[in-house]
C-alpha cells in the first residue's frame, strides 16, 4: 500500500535533494497550466458569447436573403443559368491566420472578395437593381457565416484543449505532488531512522571504549599494586638476610 502511494526510489541525500527539485518543479508547473486554462477559459466564454450573438441575428440575415432572392425571381424570373454561365471563378476567398492563446494555435477565417470576377452583364435586361442588391446582401450573409465558421472552430479548439489542460492540472493536483510529498516523508523518516540507529551504534561503541579504558585502568593499577607488593616483599627479604648477617657477625 505504501509502495503504491509514493515512488519506489532508495532513501538517500541525493534522492532526497532530487524529489525536492522535482516538487519544486511539479508546483511551478501546476501554477503555469492553472494560469493557462484561466487565460483559456476567459477566451472561450468569449467566443460563446460571440457565437449566441452571431446565431441570433442570423437568422434575420438568412430571412433577408431569402426575401431579396424570391424578389430578384419575381422581378427576372430565374436567373440561375445565366449566374452559372457567367460564374468563372469565385468572388468570395478566405485566407487562414492563427491567433495565439497562451500558447494555443486557434484558426482564424479572414473572407475576402475578388471584384474581377464581378457579374456586370447580369440583369442587364430586367431587374439589375434588385440583382445587385440580393448579391450584396448574400455576401453579407456569406461573411456572417465565414465569421461563425472560424468562431466554431476557435471554440471547439478550445474546448479540447481545457479539458486536456484541466486533465494536466488535476493530475499534477491530486496525482503527482501527494505522490513526491509522500517519497519526500518516507526519505526523510528513513533517514531519521538512520540517523538514530548510528547515534544508538556510536553511543554503544563509546560505552565499550569507556569499560574498556576502564578495564585497562584497572588492570594497570593491580599489576602496579603487584609490583609493588612483590617490592616491599623483597625488601623486606633483603632486610632479613642483613639482620642475620650482623647477628652471625656479633656472635
Amino acid at each position: 500500500m505504501a509502495q503504491q502511494g509514493r515512488l519506489n526510489i532508495f532513501p538517500t541525500r541525493m534522492a532526497l535533494t532530487g524529489m525536492k527539485s522535482r516538487l519544486t518543479a511539479a508546483t511551478k508547473g501546476h501554477s503555469l497550466l492553472k494560469k493557462k486554462s484561466d487565460a483559456l477559459t476567459v477566451r472561450f466564454r468569449g467566443i460563446l458569447f460571440q457565437i449566441v450573438d452571431k446565431k441570433e441575428k442570423m437568422g434575420e440575415q438568412m430571412k433577408e436573403a431569402s426575401f431579396s432572392l424570391a424578389s430578384v425571381k419575381f422581378v427576372a424570373g430565374d436567373i440561375s443559368a445565366t449566374v452559372l454561365e457567367n460564374a468563372s471563378s469565385a468572388t468570395l476567398r478566405l485566407t487562414v491566420e492563427t491567433d495565439n492563446v497562451a500558447g494555443v494555435l486557434i484558426p482564424n477565417f479572414k473572407p475576402y472578395t475578388d471584384n474581377s470576377s464581378t457579374q456586370e452583364l447580369t440583369g442587364l435586361a430586367k431587374g439589375g437593381q434588385q440583382i445587385s442588391k440580393s448579391r450584396e446582401v448574400y455576401l453579407k450573409t456569406l461573411m456572417s457565416l465565414v465569421e461563425l465558421a472560424s468562431l466554431q472552430t476557435a471554440f471547439l479548439t478550445l474546448d479540447e484543449v481545457i479539458k486536456i489542460t484541466n486533465r494536466r492540472v488535476n493530475a499534477i493536483e491530486h496525482v503527482i505532488k501527494p505522490k513526491i510529498e509522500r517519497t519526500i516523508a518516507y526519505i526523510i523518516t528513513e533517514l531519521d531512522e538512520g540517523e538514530r540507529e548510528e547515534f544508538f551504534r556510536l553511543k554503544k561503541i563509546q560505552a565499550k571504549k569507556k569499560r574498556d579504558i576502564k578495564a585497562k585502568e584497572a588492570a594497570t593499577l593491580e599489576r602496579a599494586t603487584e609490583a609493588a607488593a612483590k617490592l616491599e616483599q623483597q625488601k623486606g627479604t633483603i632486610l632479613d638476610e642483613d639482620e642475620e648477617e650482623e647477628d652471625e657477625i656479633l656472635f
